[in-house]
């Protein structure tokens, strides 16, 4: 065999080798989130007894929308760590460029991942999540033989009418914004354009998601951080309060017990039952900061509060900073990255320090938005609960988490808390170009997140403040009342 057709046959069996690596890879990384989610999603699900023979069909249904669930999380979760994964995949190329063991790493692997993500993002957004949902509420067509086939049946058929339903509005939407009459006129471009809109649209919805949630979430984890862990004494008498506390809690349940005893005695016994709680409630607060040690108390609590402090801070002063790069260099612009060679530039001014920070950023502001969607009143009643979450909350919790871990790239980057561009179908987004949306969201983001900062430790030093010079325990001022008709 000539040396030329030797050459280029080692080539092909080192793209093999390489590409077998890469699905390896990718595989094992997905089934050790799947496995994870399994377990997640096993600690909140309600537990449901099928017991009866007629119920079988029920425990199959319920099986095959639970394992759809944790497909979904586990893309949920993937499409989180994607961006930090690439990241540190950088540095690390960065420090180690000719170690053997680490050759795996490389831009092909990590372009991979986003595709996957990308595209898993879209099928479980588009198909999987309302299959599973329908297949839970289907019973069957009426006089169609009952089984595990009529539901799918049904939901094979009603997922194509809402799937026709979306695709003629996304048509409609592409042909008013349009300039092109392809866009008008043909449905034959399904995969390269429509489809890719419909997820710029739903990355969207998650981006603005994002900007409303994450800076009441982290209003919320100062308040959250608060009540876990333990204040210090500031000019308080602990021992005095818990005394006063106990003999408060003795002194009501005396009168409740003696109204039991004594029917000449007028006493409104719900009203003591809820005083005698929130006295309880108090008491065991008290006591619980009466057992903690010095370092708990001094050390944990303002550690906490400086690290929350200072991790908000960053992410407002980089944004900030953004905001001034995107008015004097387009190269500041969210794009797409089609080269994706690694290990050759830090994203990071500050190296591989920079890199780091960058990852604690990315993971902070996504726990806040987290955090803030619970919170808020419209999404409360998702928020699952420990074996008792039905399986339509938990689907609508996938879906949720879903929108907004595949959003967090074109999040971070749109706000400049990342320079790692966007890989694959995530830099295709045509409202990344766009400056005016790109600006006016920096500075939503900049302004919502500093006014929940600045009040909430306004309010936070002024509370402690307030309470440890015992200023509420003094009256209220009650104002006079001027007599009708009296003078000035």
């Amino acid at each position: 065999m000539a040396p030329v057709e030797l050459d280029a046959l080692a080539v092909r069996e080192q793209l093999f080798h390489q590409r077998v690596r890469e699905c390896l890879i990718c595989a094992l990384l997905f089934a050790s989130l799947y496995i994870l989610c399994h377990f997640v999603i096993r600690h909140f699900k309600k537990q449901t007894d099928f017991a009866a023979v007629h119920d079988d069909e029920d425990a199959a249904v319920d099986r095959i929308a639970l394992g759809l669930c944790t497909f979904t999380l586990a893309v949920a979760l993937g499409a989180v760590l994607l961006l930090p994964f690439s990241i540190i995949s950088n540095e690390v190329l960065l420090s180690f460029p000719h170690n053997y063991y680490i050759q795996w790493l490389n831009g092909s692997l990590i372009h991979g991942l986003w595709n996957l993500v990308f595209l898993f993002s879209n099928l479980s957004l588009v198909f999987l999540m309302p299959f599973a949902y329908f297949f839970t509420e289907s019973e069957g067509f009426a006089g169609s033989k009952k089984g595990i086939m009529a539901r799918v049946y049904e939901t094979s058929v009603v997922l194509l009418l809402l799937t026709l339903l979306v695709l003629g509005m996304v048509w409609v939407a592409s042909a008013i914004a349009g300039n092109d009459a392809v866009s008008r006129q043909s449905l034959y471009d399904l995969w390269e354009c429509y489809l890719p809109y419909l997820y710029s649209c739903i990355s969207l919805f998650g981006v603005l998601l994002l900007l409303l949630c994450t800076p009441f979430g982290l209003s919320t984890m100062f308040t959250v951080t608060g009540k876990l862990l333990v204040k210090p004494r500031l000019l308080e008498d602990l021992d005095e309060q818990l005394n006063c506390t106990r003999f408060e809690e003795a002194a009501v349940s005396h009168r409740i017990t003696s109204g039991k005893a004594s029917c000449w005695l007028n006493l409104n016994m719900a009203m003591l039952r809820e005083q005698l709680l929130s006295i309880q409630s108090k008491r065991k607060k008290l006591e619980l900061r009466h057992r903690a040690s010095p370092w708990q108390r001094n050390v944990g609590y303002p550690l906490a509060m400086l690290g929350l402090v200072a991790l908000t801070g960053i992410s407002v002063l980089i944004v900030c900073f953004h905001v001034l790069e995107l008015l004097l260099d387009d190269a500041a612009m969210p794009r797409g990255m089609q080269d994706t060679a690694l290990g050759q530039v830090s994203f990071s001014i500050l190296g591989s320090f920079g890199a780091a920070l960058q990852v604690v950023l990315i993971f902070y502001l996504m726990l806040s938005s987290v955090v803030g969607f619970y919170s808020s009143p419209l999404f409360t009643q998702l928020l699952p609960e420990r074996q008792d979450t039905p399986l339509t909350k938990i689907i609508g919790n996938c879906v949720s988490l879903l929108v907004l871990s595949s959003a967090l790239p074109v999040f971070s980057r749109t706000l400049g808390i990342t320079r790692f561009d966007l890989l694959g179908d995530f830099g295709r987004f045509n409202w990344l170009g766009n400056f005016y949306i790109v600006f006016i969201y920096n500075m939503g983001f900049a302004g919502l997140t500093t006014l929940c900062l600045v009040k909430r430790v306004t309010w936070a030093v002024q509370e402690e403040l307030i309470c440890a010079f015992g200023l509420h325990k003094l009256p209220l001022p009650v104002p006079r009342s001027r007599p009708q008709g009296g003078r000035c």
